[in-house]
């Protein structure tokens, strides 16, 4: 049997190759078609659809954008996967979401797990992902193969909806970091150091984080394509942390002061462009005009 997936973009591509590279038979669909024509140059089968992918797999990874793609997968994977298949949701998702279709496909003896990834597309491509699995602890290990074969670490953090838990804390963190790190670049530049000094420095110091390393040198460069992971996806994951904390009657100060700065990326037409770009926000409010 072959691993299946379902959503081959940015993220799931960068999966798709690194298991077809470890041995890996991979089938899988996206609804465009280049993704589907970049997965069977790569070595993978490119399925006509997602029902296809549950009927040729036994592992299935879903790497989705939005609530209305992930549920209109679960409902072709009830309908078409075999009893015993496990599934292995990838996206950030609101947890009411993931907890709805594991019930459904519990119906049908099929297995999902709720596995978010902390990483870039660009760490994908270089197997640099952890992944961040809950639920049933046998259908876990048998994706292990699957995970090691993509990721550079995978935690099992026991009870389904634990690892969209700690994407949450995860990306709250990311979402801080990068904006911090675009306030950072902005204020460098603007009194008159080098962009390239100011990554080369700052990432030798206490001032580092891992998303100052990986999105500093983009800002420097003012170049925010081909995205690792785009703004309006983003804003996705934003909303669904939001609400996940707001739910909780937790007050988050700093993760909230970073969402005019996203907005208005989005309303200067970077809503396609990497996070990154945020940066162009901040030099446009300094006053800075770069050629790019």
């Amino acid at each position: 049997m072959k691993t299946g997936i379902v959503g081959v973009g940015i993220m799931g591509s960068a999966i798709a190759r690194n298991l077809i590279a470890a041995g890996l038979p991979v089938i899988g669909f996206d609804i465009a078609p280049r993704r589907q024509s970049e997965l069977a140059a790569m070595g993978g089968e490119a399925a006509p659809s997602a029902a296809a992918v549950a009927a040729g797999a036994d592992i299935i990874l879903t790497s989705l954008p939005s609530i209305a793609a992930f549920e209109e997968t679960a409902a072709a994977i009830r309908a078409h996967g075999a009893k015993g298949t496990v599934v292995a949701e990838l996206s950030t998702l609101p947890i009411a979401v993931k907890e709805r279709h594991r019930a459904a496909l519990a119906e049908a003896g099929i297995t999902l797990l709720d596995c978010p990834l902390s990483g870039t597309g660009a760490q994908a491509v270089n197997r640099d992902v952890v992944v961040y699995a809950s639920g049933e602890r046998a259908a876990f290990e048998r994706c292990a193969k699957v995970f090691a074969g993509f990721a550079r670490l995978s935690h099992y953090l026991g009870a389904f909806g634990n690892g969209s838990r700690m994407k949450f804390v995860a990306n709250l963190l990311v979402a801080i970091h990068n904006v911090a790190t675009a306030e950072a670049m902005v204020l460098g530049i603007k009194a008159g150091l080098a962009s390239e000094d100011i990554v080369k420095v700052i990432a030798s110091g206490a001032g580092t984080s891992r998303v100052f390393e990986l999105r500093a040198p983009l800002m420097a460069k003012g170049e925010y394509q081909p995205p690792s992971m785009k703004i309006d996806i983003w804003q996705k994951d934003m909303a669904v942390i939001g609400d996940f904390a707001k739910s909780l009657g937790v007050a988050l100060p700093l993760f909230s002061a970073t969402v005019p700065i996203y907005d208005a990326a989005v309303e200067k037409g970077l809503g396609n462009d990497d996070t990154a770009a945020v940066c162009a926000v901040l030099e446009a409010m300094a006053g800075i005009e770069r050629n790019r």
